[in-house]
């Protein structure tokens, strides 16, 4: 018996309107496909902000040589996370405090020995060109003992450097996040964007003419 009612649609038909929507289906997939594939791309890209940082890099990279040849100048635009820790007294400090600053955020700990041993160099380096320009943003991550660090710098006479600390190692994390911290010590050289000019994984000699003569040419350019 063949069915009358008004909605009824051939077998025929409605494999036809099935298929259609399938194919509708499969363009609205593939759009947003192509929307989320251009917004990464454009992730990936990096921050347009960080490009002169790339350029200065790419200036310095005849400089990371010597003592510092351990050194890897960015290749691509990296804004930094805005890495938030506390000053001597306890204050809350950020990154982003330093803007119009270039900087050496270098990560630390009582408990790493190649650390203990840079420090003094970091310190000098501090003497050597800290200024209204630059300055050693050297930020401890024990977890423990908060008084430890401090005994460690006063003990070894290292009175250059402002003291940063986070308790919690979050500062860690957020470099590791990025691809920028993969052991101790980590230093990373950013202007006064935030942006990376260049980072090492593993200590320097960061008093060296090697290492004066790099930190110089980033402030220079």
């Amino acid at each position: 018996m063949t069915d009358t009612r008004p909605d009824s649609v051939p077998p025929r038909r409605k494999g036809r309107k099935t298929l259609i929507l399938a194919a509708m289906a499969v363009l609205v997939v593939a759009g947003a496909a192509g929307v989320y594939g251009i917004a990464g791309l454009q992730r990936n890209a990096g921050d347009p902000t960080c490009r002169p940082a790339v350029a200065l890099a790419q200036q310095l990279k005849p400089l990371a040589r010597g003592e510092v040849a351990a050194v890897t100048v960015a290749a691509e635009p990296l804004k930094l996370p805005d890495l938030a820790f506390e000053d001597g007294t306890g204050q809350p400090k950020k990154l982003s405090d330093f803007r119009g600053r270039t900087v050496l955020v270098n990560l630390w700990a009582t408990w790493c020995v190649p650390c203990r041993k840079e420090m003094p160099a970091l310190d000098n380096l501090q003497a050597k060109l800290g200024s209204p320009q630059f300055e050693v943003v050297a930020i401890n991550i024990d977890t423990r003992d908060p008084a430890k660090p401090k005994k460690f710098l006063e003990d070894e006479k290292l009175t250059k450097l402002s003291f940063f600390s986070d308790a919690s190692a979050r500062v860690f994390q957020e470099l590791k996040g990025v691809g920028r911290a993969l052991g101790m010590p980590t230093s990373v050289l950013v202007d006064g964007e935030g942006c990376e000019i260049a980072t090492i994984a593993g200590p320097a000699e960061w008093d060296s003419a090697d290492a004066l003569a790099l930190v110089k040419g980033a402030l220079a350019r």
